[in-house]
């Protein structure tokens, strides 16, 4: 089965177009190898797929005849993603929360003062 087709069969992709885009930007990787779209996937081969800043490591281990449901996609796939990317994800949700809140706009004066503030309060530290 080609690697598109496959990894919109296991769905990790909604279309095989946009499958194929991620594949042709170098978002996938078999055996540690750049893949082409029309690259067969074979039981056992791994494969690296990069989405939403997380790299998914999965071993192929079965090939499905058409595309599966979110529950049976355990047959075909082992999911051997660390944990430590998923937690990665969670601190840049966090650190984009952290300076402004989202929907409040351009910052004010005042808030451009306190940051202006905190730059030189910053710059006055390295010196001593």
């Amino acid at each position: 089965m080609r690697i598109d087709k496959y990894l919109w069969c296991v769905r990790y992709y909604k279309t095989r177009s946009i499958a194929t885009q991620a594949i042709q930007k170098g978002h996938v990787t078999v055996n540690g190898q750049q893949a082409k779209a029309s690259r067969e996937v074979f039981p056992t081969d791994k494969i690296s797929v990069r989405r939403d800043q997380i790299n998914y490591m999965l071993t192929v281990l079965d090939i499905p005849a058409n595309r599966v449901g979110p529950k049976l996609v355990d047959i075909y796939r082992k999911d051997e993603t660390p944990a430590e990317a998923f937690e990665h994800l969670e601190l840049l949700k966090l650190s984009k929360e952290h300076y402004r809140a989202r929907g409040t706009g351009r910052p004010t004066k005042k808030d451009r003062r306190d940051l202006d503030e905190y730059g030189m309060d910053t710059d006055d530290n390295d010196e001593e």
